[in-house]
């Protein structure tokens, strides 16, 4: 960290969403390798967690466990030694629905698994017990900037506490009438393996800084600009598709206040 600047290094990626499944997938579009097709996002089952906690959980849940251990696993390291920041719009929104419909009915009395799964923290808990993790984790949300703040936290707690975090940051789609309000359309998730130190398994160093002068990066294939543009989660793509390309870049990420995220990408 030097002056208005923070460096941290990229270890490993995971990536879910529609017609992504998976980093190694997701690389291939990116990359322009494969033409990126709207689909069904196609989650694994949460097998780290026990039985009981299994049978609990929704989509939102179901995809955060998806990207981060696909970044885990990308980094080839310990789940249960990284710091975490989950970073989400609105966390489980199917979940807020179906406690606002209950309390919308005459039997208004909300089933205890619900209210569980209501707080913004909820993945986090779930993270945890999947992977014994007892390591410091923060849980965040920013609008449609929710992915540059998770960024900005993660390599904060990275660079300042000198320990590898893991960066989840997702989201999901409220049901009507919500999403007429809240309209995101696809459920998409990014993880990353962020390190305070260069390692033989880095895959690049992020330089972050932020700037008033920089409007956000879009994308040159209008379908995928479209989802950045449409799902605050997906406001990632433009660093993922430089990460995938593995080639220097500046991105600048949508943030709040005017003071956007510049992020240069050095291999």
């Amino acid at each position: 960290m030097s002056g208005n600047q923070l460096s941290v290094h990229v270890e490993g990626l995971g990536l879910f969403g529609p017609g992504l499944t998976g980093w190694s997938q997701a690389r291939a579009v990116l990359r322009g390798e494969q033409d990126w097709v709207e689909a069904t996002v196609q989650l694994p089952a949460p097998d780290a967690l026990p039985p009981a906690e299994r049978r609990r959980v929704g989509l939102a849940l179901k995809l955060a466990m998806a990207v981060g251990f696909d970044a885990v696993r990308n980094a080839a390291c310990d789940p249960a030694s990284l710091a975490t920041v989950f970073s989400s719009t609105g966390s489980d929104c199917d979940n807020c629905h179906q406690i606002l419909q209950t309390l919308a009915s005459e039997d208004r009395a909300v089933s205890p698994t619900r209210f569980h799964n209501s707080v913004h923290n909820m993945p986090a808990g779930y993270w945890s017990i999947a992977t014994a993790c007892m390591a410091p984790s923060t849980s965040l949300c920013a609008y449609d900037a929710t992915f540059a703040a998770g960024l900005l936290e993660a390599a904060t707690q990275a660079a300042c506490h000198a320990r590898p975090t893991l960066l989840i940051a997702c989201d999901s789609s409220y049901p009507e009438p919500l999403s007429a309000q809240r309209p995101i359309p696809h459920a998409m998730g990014v993880g990353l393996v962020l390190t305070p130190q260069r390692t033989a398994r880095s895959l690049a160093t992020l330089t972050l800084s932020l700037t008033t002068t920089e409007p956000p990066d879009g994308l040159p294939d209008a379908a995928l600009e479209a989802l950045r543009v449409a799902v605050p989660a997906a406001r990632s793509l433009p660093l993922l598709s430089a990460l995938a390309q593995g080639q220097a870049a500046r991105v600048v990420l949508e943030n709040l206040s005017g003071a956007n995220l510049a992020v240069e990408v050095t291999l």
